[in-house]
C-alpha cells in the first residue's frame, strides 16, 4: 500500500523559511512523479509544485514562482519542498501526492493519489 507522510510545517513569521518533507513507505519512490498541493480554509485544493521521478523535471503555481523549491532524494525516499519568503496567503494544510498519469497536470488534483494527512503551514506575525 502506498503511504506518504508530511511533516516541517509550523507557525513562522512572514519573510520566513520552512522545510516540508514527504516520507514515503511501503513502496520505491523513484518510480513515481510527486507533487506538492495546498489547502486553506473555505478553497480548493491548489497544485504548488511537482517533480519528475528522476528530478530532472519541476513546474510550479505562478504564486510560488521564485520562492518555493521542490526537490527529491530517492536514496531517501522523501521529496522537499523548500519554501522561502513566506506570505500569509500561503497559509495552508500542505499535502504530497503521487501521480496516477505520466501526463499529470498540476492544475488537476484528480491525476494524484495516495494523499499523505497533510501538514499545518501557517504565516503570521
Amino acid at each position: 500500500q502506498l503511504q506518504l507522510v508530511e511533516s516541517g510545517g509550523g507557525l513562522v513569521q512572514p519573510g520566513g523559511s520552512l522545510r516540508l518533507s514527504c516520507a514515503a513507505s511501503g513502496f520505491t519512490l523513484d518510480y513515481y512523479a510527486i507533487a506538492w498541493f495546498r489547502q486553506a480554509p473555505g478553497k480548493e485544493r491548489e497544485g504548488v509544485s511537482a517533480i519528475s521521478k528522476s528530478g530532472g523535471s519541476t513546474n510550479y503555481a505562478d504564486s510560488v514562482k521564485g520562492r518555493f523549491t521542490i526537490s527529491r532524494d530517492n536514496a531517501k525516499n522523501t521529496v522537499y519542498l523548500q519554501m522561502n519568503s513566506l506570505k500569509p496567503e500561503d497559509t495552508a494544510v500542505y499535502y504530497c501526492a503521487v501521480a496516477t498519469l505520466s501526463d499529470y497536470r498540476l492544475e488537476d488534483p484528480a491525476d494524484f493519489g495516495s494523499w499523505g494527512q497533510g501538514t499545518q503551514v501557517t504565516v503570521s506575525s
